[in-house]
């Protein structure tokens, strides 16, 4: 007999049964962001894409930072489902070490390095190299991927190293890299005022601070927390972000109770 079918009840009492009954059904909910947390250095996979330059890309980042060497990085990691993340703005020294498709596979002899800034989120997909959540890497083994804002005017034509007569193309699109958390005072782009910052007029949904790794109150916020947007990891179910509210499962639980009654 269902918990609320007793008709001696009150309906207070059979509502807060109905309620608790009703959660009881939802196992997969969970009440907490399932990001990526990374450690500061380790590795990864690089893969590349076309950014304009000066466009403005998810962090809001001035798109003047576009004339200089950044990045986007993969969803889970980046710390939100839109606009800007935790990861925004933040500056990593990435190292190529090997790429990942090619049968053998290519080890350049000149170890080759960028200082880049993430400016863009690289969106979760079910395949594909941003794909990682929690729940498991990409399918290099890695829960991050550095997605290079390539070719630019501020990285060499010549940046990704190849032998085009063994395998018969110069581009291998993806490698495996090492990455190291470094200050944005490495960053080509740090003594342009112009591309350090956000774009002011994109107002509360810009956040592109200049150095987060010199102090740890100035990292972005996750957007989807903070507007109620539950990240989509497409692996573990419905997800419901601490900010969520309860109402619509309450007004659920009361509409479905006024029948009964």
């Amino acid at each position: 007999m269902l918990p609320w079918s007793n008709s001696s009840a009150t309906p207070l009492s059979r509502l807060l049964s109905f309620i608790v009954t009703l959660f009881s059904f939802l196992p997969h909910i969970s009440w907490a962001s399932e990001w990526i947390d990374y450690s500061p250095g380790g590795y990864a996979t690089m893969t590349h894409y076309s950014l304009p330059e000066n466009f403005i890309a998810a962090c809001g980042c001035t798109s003047t930072s576009t004339n200089y060497p950044t990045a986007a990085m993969n969803q889970m990691a980046y710390g939100s489902s839109t606009s800007y993340g935790p990861a925004c703005g933040q500056c990593f020294n990435l190292t190529l070490l090997n790429s990942f498709l090619s049968n053998p596979p290519f080890y350049p002899n000149v170890t080759k390095s960028v200082v880049v800034k993430v400016t863009d989120l690289c969106p979760l997909s079910l395949s594909g190299w941003c794909n990682a959540t929690t729940h498991g890497p990409n399918a290099g083994g890695h829960y991050l991927n550095f997605d290079l804002a390539w070719p630019s005017s501020s990285i060499p034509n010549d940046f990704f190293p190849s032998d085009e007569p063994l395998y018969g193309h110069t581009d291998f699109g993806v490698w495996n890299i090492s990455y190291q958390s470094v200050s944005c005072t490495n960053w080509e782009g740090w003594n342009h005022v112009a591309a350090l910052g956000s774009v002011a007029n994109l107002g509360y949904s810009a956040c592109c601070p200049d150095d987060p790794a010199a102090s740890t109150n100035d990292t972005c916020p996750s957007y989807s927390d903070n507007n109620g947007i539950p990240p989509d990891t497409q692996t573990s179910g419905f997800v419901i972000s601490p900010s969520n509210s309860l109402l619509p499962i309450i007004t659920l639980a009361v509409s479905l109770l006024s029948h009964m009654l």
